[in-house]
């Protein structure tokens, strides 16, 4: 008999923590070659975690709730087969306390904040170099409840606590001061009351992460929002045209969606410094164009599958690849790859009969297009004949763009750009 050890897999490049949320398997249960053991969660996408091997779980190492370290080892199984050398077998398993020193985005960086307090609580060094980012106080980690092991504070705990610090929030490091006015504190959410009869729904973590990212976009990136309306009656009659082709002869549709991303795509080569994300002071141009596709969830969530290197598709390619991301994230068959490294988001609100919206940038991108519904709208259509009147199928694009780094020169231009690639498309195109 041989002790296999079951390690916490990569989830994508950029992701180094996932939460365990639920164990499928008690120690003394069989498993069999790759049958899920458990249930993770990262900030990206939620998995199971199937068996190696096959055999007994003699042990678990950590807790449902609990935040493990990529690479850490979470259980043991007991197992007939060979481990080989190239086996997933991590080194023996620290305890959680070295689990969450790892944690630490800089260990050896110094904290205000030691990691035991005067009640004798535990804080990982993650914790702590949260707390003094955010100035937060030995008194106020005291008074936070925590969800892990004994009523540890997790990382969770504290980013959930920072936007509603009370006014008893620690005060801000010493600096020099050059007003005598005092500096803004962070807004309170207001106070809201129940009523008789009101049902009080928890959000789920999905919601509770879409609800995170929305209100650090806004905190951010100063958003500016600029509309354009296109003409897409040339698209509408070529997709009239094929769709029913396409679909016996590729077995799935083709919507508006794979068309669209293909001219922003087109757009983004023309105007790179659209294709940027914003470090400090410092400005990531991009090379690869990754388009996200916000998508909307049967929960009432969104997930935004990410198509890579779009720029490098044509039309088909984009159809295939728009169609496989959206039906597999309905079913939560995304992986974390396949929904990280984006670097411009797109989303359809026409889909939802909405005319228009002023969506927020998905950061850290630095913009995000709209797009409206389809309509059918009297329209002045020039010819050399001169000017007519004619029922035309218009749509609403708007962009949303990061003030701080994109002008109305630029993200003026650039949504224009896209409505001239629409509005140019050629309805002899063959997919």
């Amino acid at each position: 008999m041989a002790q296999f050890d079951l390690i916490m897999p990569k989830m994508g490049e950029s992701v180094a923590e996932a939460t365990i949320i639920k164990w499928l398997k008690q120690p003394g249960d069989a498993i069999e070659l790759d049958e899920p053991v458990l249930e993770i969660a990262t900030d990206k996408v939620d998995s199971e975690i199937p068996s190696p091997v096959e055999g007994v779980l003699s042990e678990i190492l950590f807790n449902e709730g609990d935040v493990i370290q990529v690479n850490a080892v979470i259980a043991r199984i007991t197992t007939d087969a060979a481990v080989s050398a190239g086996s997933p077998v991590a080194p023996q398993a620290p305890n959680k306390e070295v689990v969450e020193e790892v944690a630490s985005v800089s260990s050896e960086a110094p904290s205000l904040i030691s990691s035991e307090s005067p009640s004798g609580r535990f804080y990982s060094p993650l914790v702590r170099n949260i707390a003094k980012e955010e100035n937060v106080s030995m008194a106020e980690l005291e008074s936070i409840n925590g969800s892990g092991a004994e009523g540890r504070v997790t990382k969770k705990d504290i980013l959930a606590y920072l936007p509603n610090r009370g006014n008893g929030a620690a005060a801000p490091k010493p600096q020099v001061q050059t007003s005598s006015q005092p500096a803004p504190s962070k807004p309170l959410a207001p106070a809201v009351s129940i009523g008789s009869g009101d049902e009080i729904i928890e959000m789920d973590r999905m919601r509770k992460l879409i609800a995170d990212h929305m209100v650090m976009s806004k905190a951010v990136s100063p958003h500016v929002t600029s509309y354009v309306e296109v003409d897409m009656t040339n698209m509408v009659m070529w997709r009239d045209r094929v769709k029913k082709d396409f679909e016996k002869r590729e077995g799935q549709k083709i919507t508006f969606t794979p068309m669209i991303i293909e001219m922003v795509a087109k757009a983004i080569r023309d105007f790179p410094m659209i294709n940027i994300s914003v470090d400090g002071t410092n400005i990531i141009k991009r090379k690869n164009i990754n388009i996200g596709m916000a998508t909307a969830l049967p929960s009432g969530n969104l997930i935004v599958p990410v198509i890579k290197n779009a720029d490098s598709m044509n039309l088909l390619g984009i159809t295939k690849t728009v169609n496989d991301l959206a039906s597999r994230a309905r079913i939560n068959k995304l992986s974390p790859d396949e929904i990280s490294g984006g670097t411009f988001t797109v989303t359809n609100v026409g889909s939802f009969g909405n005319v228009m919206g002023t969506p927020i940038i998905n950061q850290p991108q630095v913009a995000i297009l709209a797009v409206g519904v389809i309509k059918k709208k009297p329209a002045v259509i020039e010819t050399p004949q001169g000017d007519l009147i004619g029922v035309r199928h218009m749509m609403y694009c708007s962009l949303s763009y990061d003030h701080r780094v994109v002008d109305g020169s630029l993200g003026g231009s650039f949504l224009r750009r896209i409505g001239d690639y629409l509005e140019a498309f050629d309805p002899n195109t063959s997919i």
